[in-house]
């Protein structure tokens, strides 16, 4: 079930091949941590993906362990990918998901995040700070928003 959602959208300004490359192998560079979405308490040094249908996503803490996210459930270069998503807080096989879609635009690239699931966390979880659920849902989509942008000014700064 995947309920409510949140829903954010921006083009970039690159061919797909580059957005999904941008996004995926260098996360690291454009992710930004965010206090009230951590994954654990530990100092974030980065994130990045095992490339591959059933890889990781994983951070790398300050002390140099790793931390697993979630794993790549569609993995569809350069159109689609789907992966789970979990703080270190959440119960053994609670998760939401997150499904970005990369669409053609011209010469840009429509990317769109959708992130499922949070009403199955409940509001007095950690991880939803006793947030009401549309307002944890709007501050999400709110750091979704800012990510993308970074993304979107990184992407065609490097290109593949």
């Amino acid at each position: 079930m995947t309920g409510s959602r949140v829903l954010v959208a921006i083009r970039v300004g690159v061919p797909r091949e580059r957005a999904f490359a941008a996004f995926t192998r260098e996360i690291g560079a454009w992710w930004r941590p965010h206090g009230l979405f951590e994954f654990t308490r530990a100092d974030t040094r980065a994130l990045r993906f095992e490339p591959v249908p059933g890889g990781r996503l994983l951070m790398t803490q300050a002390d140099g362990e790793d931390y697993e996210i979630g794993r790549i459930q569609v993995w569809n270069p350069p159109s689609e990918l789907v992966f789970t998503w979990r703080a270190q807080s959440f119960a053994a096989g609670r998760n939401t998901t997150v499904r970005v879609c990369f669409e053609p635009a011209g010469a840009e690239t429509r990317v769109t995040v959708e992130h499922t699931g949070w009403n199955a966390i409940p509001r007095e979880h950690a991880a939803r700070h006793g947030i009401e659920l549309r307002l944890f849902q709007r501050r999400l989509a709110e750091w979704w928003q800012e990510l993308l942008g970074e993304l979107a000014a990184r992407a065609p700064a490097t290109p593949t």
